[in-house]
């Protein structure tokens, strides 16, 4: 007899930076949610497919859950709350070092009210290796005295320890029922857009203070060439006419550097050789455009006050 086929969707939610895209990305085994040492760089709602033996565990990773400001905030947190909602299981990521902090309190107190009874809620204690044992025993307790956690999991995102109990876990908890994707697909998102992230990945990375969050990537257009190479035109978008110098750089040296490492990882994740083409482009307004939250994924009107 053939076993069981298992397949649900597992919400990853947190305080910007806690380490969702971290944790998606070794779960899956790809890189297929951007990573920077900035918060609040996820926008659109990643999948990425994780199979462990029969089951196929499908993570929803979220964007960080803060205090929205503007239209792109609110849209953000509204999807971050839309897709735990839809999964079939929530896993709540902290930082061990930061502990129970006033926004993971909010975020216990919002999964409190608003998740449907009886859905499972794990904690994913991360970065576990930055406290010592006592001080994490104690805020094991504390978390769990603060929400009766269906499980708690001690990890290291970046290095990998404990993220494979919490794997199996999952595997074990998701429905029977059949597989939604194909074994050997690892995410949900059209290459396009992939390749979009990985770029504004790599601008995040460069540019400083509140540049990052005042702009956008798109890829305009995608030629798969009959040499097995690809072609792809990116417009990088920004608010204002002194962001494109920024972007640009000194002769620009900046816009180039940041087009090497993206073609370098975007033919890395493509495994076929990339020719890359940036431009930048100054649309004051993008910040309020319908169409630049459906190119992230997000839903223009989450964003209405």
């Amino acid at each position: 007899m053939t076993e069981t086929t298992r397949a649900g969707f597992v919400a990853l939610i947190g305080e910007p930076n806690a380490g969702k895209s971290t944790l998606l990305n070794r779960m899956v085994g790809a890189k297929v949610s951007i990573v920077t040492h900035k918060v609040q760089t996820t926008r659109a709602r990643i999948r990425g497919v994780a199979m462990e033996g029969q089951s196929q565990i499908v993570f929803v990773d979220t964007p960080g859950l803060f205090r929205p400001r503007r239209r792109l905030d609110r849209a953000m947190v509204k999807a971050a709350w839309g897709g735990a909602a839809d999964a079939d299981i929530v896993v709540l990521l902290i930082e061990a070092h930061r502990g129970l902090t006033e926004g993971v309190q909010a975020i216990i107190n919002r999964i409190a009210e608003e998740m449907p009874k009886g859905k499972p809620v794990a904690l994913a204690i991360n970065k576990i290796d930055r406290v010592k044992a006592e001080v994490l025993l104690a805020l094991t307790q504390k978390m769990n005295d603060a929400f009766p956690f269906a499980k708690t999991f001690l990890i290291s995102a970046e290095r990998g320890h404990g993220v494979q109990d919490l794997r199996e876990w999952l595997a074990a908890e998701v429905p029977s029922g059949p597989w939604f994707y194909p074994e050997d697909q690892i995410a949900d998102l059209p290459m396009r857009m992939i390749a979009a992230e990985m770029t504004r990945e790599k601008l995040t990375l460069r540019l400083h203070e509140e540049i990052p969050y005042q702009l956008t990537v798109e890829t305009e257009k995608w030629e798969d060439r009959p040499d097995g190479s690809t072609r792809i035109d990116q417009i990088v978008y920004v608010a204002r006419d002194g962001h494109k110098g920024i972007v640009l750089g000194h002769k620009g040296e900046t816009i180039k550097q940041v087009g090497q490492q993206a073609r370098a990882e975007i033919a890395t994740f493509l495994d076929r050789p990339v020719h890359l083409f940036l431009t930048v482009k100054v649309r004051e307004n993008w910040l309020d455009e319908a169409e630049r939250y459906s190119e992230m994924g997000l839903d223009f009107k989450d964003g209405d006050a």
